[in-house]
């Protein structure tokens, strides 16, 4: 309303006709998001799109893909073909500098360069779909969200279980008291990372390759590092490897556990931790641990008590008691949600959840579904959101605190040993030289 005031009030005035004609841009052009009809299509880029990229884009085909970017054009080849339409770049500030007709973007790179490029992507007016972990470091997540907030954008975090039917039962049987009250949670993913790198590479443990191969065709390797510190090619980290190098990746941690505590954010409405301690296995300043056991520790919130939640990676929980003998643990990963009139145990995403022993589980009284049911997939309740502007389920208000959660596990790890956590003042309180990790120090060229 304000906008067409101010514009009847130029033309009153006798506005010369550029001042005039420059109201009626597309908010696009302008800079800011462009308002999206539902009945109209939505065009997206993508930003990464050799591996998980090219599955989200995959789930974003009732939309226009226009544009394509990826510092590897040969690991992408398989993608850009799939879309000969879309425009293809190397280097995401030139996409978004030279096409503007750009709704959104989905970010699907390695975790070191999520920040960088979404929040100027954000910054450019767009609505940005952003892999896990949000951020490789606690600030990244809390700045993610506040740019979020500031350019009015609709964001989502890739979580797709934060969209299927496993979290919302969770939550609804927590909310209706079917487990009773619940003060402590074992999460766990039990695969590893290990061996690090290539199968063909060979090195001492926890170090880097020595070697140094030549970039292959169609790698842009400055642009691959971007706001990480240099360092010579190697197959070791490019592709898929990445993820277990610090300077890279944010390990099991940031990789499954974004994915594992998700449900338990939400039901049990956690907020920042009080404490993190960690206990590690295979520690080195180069790469992710074997295994680890974290033991995040929160204090109470409206209607919850506090919250013991034990993190373990590379390994299981002891097996609990009213898990029938020769009943099998949920795939790779899960959930046993302690209360003290039941225990629910759930699959990687909150997955299948069911209150063991089996027999417990029928005898139980199951409320009813009340939370809303997202209808499609995760990418599509992103669309909705750009369409509508009602928040997306794992916008980045919700998932950039999810993220701190597991990124300050990542911290404690690098230290192993318990870390007390000033949320409000982004600050570890009782060991000074472990705050080098809440933040990171960019190569010269790239920022926030």
């Amino acid at each position: 309303m304000s906008q067409r005031l101010d514009r009847r009030a130029f033309v009153k005035r006798g506005a010369a006709a550029g001042v005039a004609a420059a109201l009626v841009l597309p908010r696009h052009v302008l800079g800011g998001p462009r308002t999206i009809p539902p009945s109209e299509k939505m065009n997206v880029a993508g930003i990464g799109v050799g591996g998980m990229g090219a599955a989200n884009l995959a789930n974003l085909e009732s939309e226009n893909i226009v544009a394509l970017c990826d510092v590897d054009l040969s690991y992408a080849a398989r993608t850009i073909k799939k879309y000969p339409k879309a425009k293809v770049y190397v280097d995401y500030r030139e996409m978004l500098d030279k096409q503007k007709d750009i709704d959104g973007v989905v970010v699907a790179t390695p975790d070191h360069t999520h920040a960088v490029i979404s929040i100027a992507a954000m910054r450019a007016g767009k609505h940005v779909y952003c892999q896990k972990p949000l951020t490789h470091n606690v600030y990244e997540s809390r700045r993610m969200a506040e740019v979020a907030r500031e350019c009015k954008v609709a964001t989502q975090m890739g979580i797709q279980g934060h969209s299927m039917e496993g979290i919302r039962l969770i939550t609804e049987w927590v909310a209706a008291g079917v487990i009773g009250e619940v003060r402590e949670v074992d999460a766990w993913c039990d695969l590893t990372y290990y061996p690090w790198g290539h199968a063909s590479w060979s090195s001492q443990w926890g170090e880097r390759p020595k070697d140094t191969p030549p970039v292959p065709e169609g790698l842009h390797w400055d642009l691959w590092i971007g706001p990480a510190p240099m360092r010579p090619y190697h197959r070791a980290y490019h592709p898929l490897t990445w993820r277990c190098w610090w300077d890279f990746g944010c390990g099991m941690m940031g990789d499954r556990g974004a994915h594992t505590l998700d449900p338990i954010v939400t039901a049990l409405k956690l907020g920042p931790p009080s404490s993190i301690e960690a206990t590690s296995c295979g520690n080195s300043v180069e790469v992710h641990p074997l295994s680890a056991i974290v033991t995040f520790k929160f204090p109470a919130r409206p209607g919850f008590p506090p919250l013991k939640l034990t993190w373990y990676e590379g390994t299981r929980p002891p097996r609990p008691d009213e898990l029938e003998d020769g009943r099998q643990w949920p795939a790779e990963g899960g959930l046993l949600i302690k209360g003290t009139k039941g225990t629910i145990m759930a699959g990687v995403y909150g997955n299948s959840p069911r209150i063991i022993p089996e027999a417990k589980m029928k005898e139980a009284v199951l409320p009813p579904k009340t939370l809303p049911r997202v209808k499609g997939t995760h990418e599509a309740d992103w669309v909705r959101a750009c369409k509508t502007g009602e928040p997306a389920g794992a916008d980045f208000s919700y998932s950039g605190p999810l993220t701190e959660i597991c990124l300050l596990g990542n911290i404690a790890k690098r230290v192993d040993a318990r870390i007390e956590w000033d949320s409000a003042n982004l600050k570890i309180t009782n060991l000074p030289e472990a705050n080098r990790y809440v933040q990171r120090e960019y190569r010269q060229g790239w920022s926030l």
